[in-house]
């Protein structure tokens, strides 16, 4: 079963956070940890990721998501940061999709999600993408008989009922595949 929290928790999830969840859930035979533990692909985490982006992606595109399709700079998608003399973006990140009318910015993670913190510089640079409101962090629910997810989750509790971290986000969505 693909889980889903959203944050705030208190406010409802919005039909685009509901429609990537869809997604996910479309494809969960395929890609779900709980069912397949274990890495799909040549055995690294981040194929594992791209893995689980290349199954969910045409989904995705059909709900209007732009998405990653390779490593080379031409097929990743930029969400600029920071502009410089006319206009020129001087910083951007990468995102696995964006969809630019709504604000919405997905990551997918793997190994990395926990063991490397890459949440949480999934949340700063969607923190800093110009015109993102929503994020969106797919992780595994179970890595090495850990649970990644509720790690993940727990951390969000923490910083949303702490009330000291304000962010300029509307949402994040947290999606245990």
């Amino acid at each position: 079963m693909i889980r889903w929290t959203n944050y705030p928790k208190n406010k409802k999830i919005t039909d685009i956070g509901l429609s990537v969840v869809k997604a996910f859930e479309k494809h969960e035979s395929e890609i779900s940890s709980t069912n397949n533990n274990h890495l799909i692909g040549s055995g690294s985490t981040d194929s594992h990721s791209n893995s689980v982006l290349f199954k969910v992606s045409k989904s995705l595109i059909d709900i209007g998501f732009q998405v990653e399709v390779g490593k080379k700079k031409s097929e990743k998608i930029n969400v600029p940061v920071l502009f410089g003399e006319q206009g020129k973006a001087l910083q951007s990140f990468d995102a696995d999709a964006y969809f630019a009318e709504k604000g919405f910015v997905l990551e997918v993670e793997a190994g990395r999600a926990v063991t490397n913190y890459q949440f949480l510089k999934d949340y700063f640079q969607a923190c800093v993408m110009v015109d993102v409101e929503y994020l969106a962090i797919a992780v595994r629910q179970i890595y090495n008989k850990q649970k990644d997810y509720e790690t993940v989750c727990s951390f969000f509790d923490s910083l949303y009922s702490s009330g000291r971290l304000n962010t300029q986000l509307k949402g994040i969505l947290i999606i245990g595949y």
